[in-house]
C-alpha cells in the first residue's frame, strides 16, 4: 500500500464514455466536460498509458504476433509522442512461452520487456508456473551472471489479493504511484481468484488468494487518498466474450469484478481470456459528474495489440476531464526496437542451438482437441484447442510418463494422467513432407515447456473414479469454473465410460485395465505430473493418494527418452483409440434384458477431434463372437468445451439363447482401433404358459374301476417336458412323465359313487411355467349300473 501524503485532491470527475475501437481513437465528450468546467488547455496534462496482456514469450514476429521487437518500438514511438507514459500489463507474461524464451526460462522475454520500459505488470497465474518463491527470488531478483542468470525483471508487479497465509501480508505489493510531477496514476494488481486451480498448489501454499474487489476497492481508497488522479486496476481476469453488452450480466467471475469494483477506479486493464475488447460501463456513483462510463479493456495476447488510454487531468484540481482509448494492432504499423531486435535473434541462434537435436519420427500429427469458436480478431468461426477433448496427443504424453516410472524404483507405475492444459502445441513434426517426420527437442519442449517432474502414488480405484468424476470441473467451494470441463489424457490400457446424463458425482459407469474391471478397493500405482499431484486444475482426488513420491524425471525428459526408444528406428504410430466413451440409456430402460430382447443406448465421445484424427464411420456391437449390428458415427466437431463429438445411436437383439448374468457388449471401430466394454445384466428367460388338455371334462367311471385320465400339455416354447400329477383332497394320487408328444396318462380311483374334483398338476420345464387344472370323475353306484339310472 501506498504511503498516504498530507493532502490529496477530491476527485470530482470519472472517466468518460467510449466505444468499442479497433484502431485509432475514440474521444467520449471531454471536450465539452472540459469546457463546461472552465479549464484551460495549458492546465490540462494528458497522461498516456499502454497496457499488454497475456505475452506469453512470443518474442519471435509471427502474423499477428509482432513480437517483442515491434511491441517495444510502438512503446517508444507513442512515449516520444507523449512522455507522460505508463507501460502498464495485467499478467501472464512469462509462463507457457515459445521454445526460444522457454529454453533459456524466460530470460529473453524478461530482457525484451525490460528494454521496452515496463513498468508495472498484475501477477499473473503463469508468473507462479514455478511457485511463489521463483518469482520473487529469480524473476525479480537482480540479474546476477553467477548466481541468478535468469532473472532480472525491472518492473513493479502487483498482487492487492495475494496474501501470505500466516500473517496476511502483501504476497508481493498491492499498488504503485507513477508520479507525473503535477498528476499522479495509481495501479493495483489483481490476479485471478482460481490461481490455486490453475498453477501447482504446492508453489503458493503458503499464499491466500482473496476477493479481488474487497481488495481493490481498498486499495483504490488507499490510492486516491495519497493522492493518486487516476486510478487504473490491472487485473489477471477477463471477459467470455469480446461483446460489451454480455460482461456485465456474464453470471462470471469477470461480471461480479466489473460491477463491483467501486467507483474510485478509473479503468479496468484485464487479461486471461486472451480476447481484445474496448469497453465501458456506467458506474452509478458517477452519476452527474462530467463523464458517467469506466473503460474496461483487453489487449488479446501475444502482443497482437496494445491497449491506448490518454486520460486528461486538471493539473490544478486533479479532475479527469476526460479519456480517450484505442486497441493499437501491433504487427506492420511500427517500427522495430533494434536493440530489442538483436536480443531476439541472439535468443533465437541460442534456441535453435540447443533445440536442433532430433528425437526421432511420428508417423502421424499428434493433435490436442479442437472445437469451433468465433475468433476475437475478425469474427470468423475457427477451430481452437479445447481442453474438454480427448486427444492423441494427450493421451500420448500420459503413456510416456506412465513408462517413465513403470520401473519398481519408480513407483511401478500402472496407470498415468496428464491434464490437457499442460499441453501448449501439437506434434506435427518438421516441416510440411509427408508423414513419417522427425521431431526435435525444440519441438517437444515447445508442447511441454513447464517443467514438471512425474510424481508415483497410490491410488484406490474409488480415488481414481473420484479424479475422473473431477473432469466436471468445481472449485473448492462448489462453483462452476469458467472451463466446466476438462478431460484428462489417460495411458494405454486404462478405459472407462460415463455418463453424461447422469448426475454430477456418478456420471462414470465403468473402468478397466488391461481389459480387468478396476475395483474401487484395490490400490493401483499412478503417475502424474507435479502440477496435478497436489491438486492442481481442481483434480483435488490426486493430493489424497498415498506414499506419494518425485521420481526427479521430469516430464520432457521422459518424452525424450520415450522417443530414442520407440521413435529411434521406426516411426512412433499414432494411437487414435479413444480411451474414454460416453455411453447413456434412456430413461425407463429395464434393468435387466431378456434373452432375445432388443437393447438401445447412445454412444457419445467416440471421435478425437484433432486436424489430422483418424475416426470410424461406424462402430460395431458384438457379444463374445458373435456380431449383433453396427451403429452409423457422427463425428462432427461441436462448439461446446465438452467430450461428446463422435455419437451413435445403438440398438441391437440379444440371441434368444443368450444366458442369465451379465452380458458384455464389445463396441469396436475399425479405423481407430477403439474398443470398449458396455455390459448389461440379462435376466432368466421369460418361460410360456401351458395349456393342460384332459380328454374328456368328466369320466364316468363305475365304483370299482379306477379312472384314467388321458392329459396333453402344449407350450408355446415347444413341446414340453416334466411330469403331470393327479391329486384328490390334497393327496397325490399318480404320477406320469410326459412322453415325447407331451402326452401322459394317469390313473385315479376307485371312489365311492358320486362326483369326484382331481387336480391334474404339470410340473414346469426350463421353457414352460407349472400350471394346473381340473376335472371331474363321475363314480357309478351299482345300482345305477343295473337299471341304468340313479332311482
Amino acid at each position: 500500500m501506498v504511503s498516504p501524503r498530507p493532502t490529496a485532491r477530491r476527485r470530482t470527475a470519472a472517466v468518460a464514455s467510449l466505444s468499442l475501437a479497433v484502431a485509432g481513437l475514440t474521444a467520449a465528450g471531454a471536450s465539452s466536460a472540459a469546457a463546461d468546467d472552465d479549464v484551460s488547455a495549458q492546465d490540462v496534462v494528458d497522461v498516456q498509458i499502454l497496457a499488454t496482456n497475456d505475452f506469453h514469450g512470443r518474442i519471435q514476429a509471427n502474423g499477428s504476433e509482432a513480437g517483442a521487437a515491434v511491441l517495444s518500438g510502438a512503446v517508444n514511438q507513442l512515449r516520444a509522442q507523449n512522455p507522460n507514459t505508463v507501460f502498464a500489463a495485467a499478467g501472464d507474461l512469462i509462463g507457457a512461452s515459445t521454445f526460444e524464451s522457454f529454453i533459456q526460462q524466460d530470460k529473453p522475454t524478461i530482457d525484451a520487456l525490460n528494454a521496452a520500459g515496463l513498468d508495472v505488470s498484475a501477477v499473473g497465474n503463469h508468473e507462479l508456473d514455478q511457485g511463489h518463491d521463483d518469482l520473487m527470488d529469480r524473476v525479480l531478483a537482480p540479474y546476477d551472471a553467477e548466481t541468478n542468470p535468469y532473472g532480472g525483471a525491472q518492473w513493479q508487479y502487483l498482487a492487492a489479493n495475494l496474501k501470505v497465509r500466516a500473517t496476511g501480508e502483501d504476497a508481493v505489493p498491492a499498488s504503485w504511484i507513477k508520479d507525473f510531477g503535477e498528476v499522479q496514476v495509481g495501479f493495483v494488481g489483481a490476479v485471478t481468484e482460481e490461481l490455486e486451480t490453475l498453477v501447482s498448489p504446492s508453489g503458493i501454499a503458503d499464499l491466500e488468494v482473496r476477493s479481488v474487489v474487497e481488495t481493490t476497492n481498498e486499495e483504490a481508497d488507499a490510492l486516491k487518498a495519497a493522492g493518486a488522479d487516476v486510478v487504473v486496476l490491472l487485473v489477471h481476469e477477463g471477459a467470455a466474450s469480446t461483446e460489451c453488452a454480455a460482461m456485465p450480466t456474464a453470471g462470471d467471475a469477470f461480471a461480479g469484478i466489473v460491477g463491483g469494483v467501486g467507483p474510485e477506479v478509473d479503468a479496468i486493464v484485464s487479461g486471461h481470456t486472451h480476447l481484445a475488447y474496448d469497453c465501458a460501463f456506467p458506474v452509478e456513483e458517477w452519476a452527474g459528474e462530467a463523464v458517467t462510463e469506466r473503460p474496461v479493456v483487453s489487449a488479446g495476447q501475444y502482443g497482437y495489440n496494445l491497449n491506448r488510454l490518454v486520460y486528461s487531468v486538471d493539473a490544478a484540481t486533479g479532475e479527469v476531464a476526460g479519456v480517450e482509448t484505442a486497441v493499437l494492432p501491433l504487427a506492420g504499423n511500427y517500427p522495430a526496437d533494434a536493440e530489442v531486435e538483436k536480443l531476439v535473434a541472439d535468443a533465437v541462434a541460442e534456441a535453435d542451438v540447443l533445440g536442433a537435436e532430433p528425437l526421432g519420427q511420428i508417423a502421424g500429427e499428434l493433435d490436442r482437441a479442437q472445437r469451433w469458436t468465433v475468433d476475437s480478431e475478425t469474427g470468423q468461426d475457427v477451430l481452437a484447442e479445447n481442453r474438454g477433448g480427448e486427444s492423441t496427443l494427450g493421451n500420448l504424453v500420459a503413456e510416456v510418463q506412465r513408462w517413465a516410472t513403470e520401473a519398481p524404483e519408480s513407483g511401478g507405475a500402472q496407470i498415468a494422467f496428464m491434464n490437457p492444459g499442460g499441453l501448449r502445441a501439437d506434434l506435427v513434426g518438421s516441416g510440411d513432407d509427408a508423414f513419417p517426420r522427425t521431431v526435435t527437442y525444440k519441438q517437444a519442449a515447445t508442447v511441454q515447456p513447464f517443467a514438471n517432474t512425474l510424481v508415483n502414488m497410490q491410488l484406490t480405484g474409488a480415488q481414481i473414479k473420484a479424479v475422473l468424476e473431477q473432469q466436471w470441473q468445481r472449485d473448492a467451494d462448489g462453483n462452476v469454473l469458467s472451463r466446466p470441463f476438462l478431460r484428462l489424457g489417460v495411458s494405454a490400457g486404462f478405459e472407462h465410460t460415463y455418463d453424461p446424463a447422469r448426475p454430477e458425482g456418478d456420471r462414470i459407469t465403468g473402468m478397466w485395465l488391461d481389459g480387468e474391471p478396476i475395483e474401487e478397493a484395490t490400490s493401483y500405482s499412478v503417475t502424474v505430473n507435479s502440477f496435478l499431484a497436489t491438486g492442481g486444475d481442481n483434480f483435488r482426488a490426486f493430493a489424497e493418494g498415498t506414499g506419494a513420491r518425485d521420481t526427479g524425471k521430469s516430464d520432457l525428459t521422459a518424452f525424450v527418452d520415450y522417443m530414442a526408444a520407440f521413435a529411434a528406428s521406426e516411426p512412433l504410430p499414432v494411437d487414435a483409440a479413444q480411451h474414454a466413451v460416453g455411453v447413456s440409456f434412456p430413461a425407463g430402460a429395464p434393468e435387466a434384458y431378456e434373452p432375445g430382447g432388443t437393447v438401445a443406448f447412445d454412444v457419445s465421445s467416440w471421435a478425437m477431434t484433432g486436424s489430422d484424427d483418424v475416426t470410424d464411420p461406424e462402430l460395431t456391437v458384438s457379444l463374445g463372437d458373435r456380431t449383433l449390428g453396427s451403429a452409423a458415427v457422427d463425428s462432427t466437431i461441436g462448439r461446446a468445451a465438452d467430450d461428446e463429438a463422435g455419437t451413435a445411436s445403438v440398438q441391437v437383439t440379444l440371441p434368444p439363447d443368450t444366458p442369465a448374468g451379465t452380458a458384455t457388449l464389445t463396441l469396436a471401430g475399425a479405423a481407430t482401433g477403439t474398443e470398449v466394454a458396455v455390459p448389461v445384466e440379462v435376466s432368466e428367460p421369460a418361460k410360456a404358459e401351458p395349456t393342460i388338455t384332459v380328454d374328456a371334462p368328466e369320466t364316468v367311471v363305475a365304483w370299482f374301476q379306477r379312472a384314467r385320465l388321458d392329459v396333453t400339455v402344449a407350450s408355446p416354447a415347444g413341446t414340453p417336458a416334466g411330469t403331470v400329477t393327479a391329486t384328490v383332497n390334497g393327496k397325490a394320487a399318480d404320477t406320469d412323465r410326459l412322453n415325447a408328444k407331451g402326452d401322459g396318462r394317469l390313473r385315479v380311483g376307485p371312489f365311492k359313487p358320486g362326483t369326484v374334483e382331481v387336480e391334474v398338476r404339470y410340473s414346469g420345464d426350463d421353457a414352460t411355467e407349472p400350471a394346473t387344472t381340473t376335472t371331474t370323475v363321475r363314480v357309478k353306484s351299482l345300482w345305477e349300473i343295473i337299471f341304468g339310472s340313479r332311482g
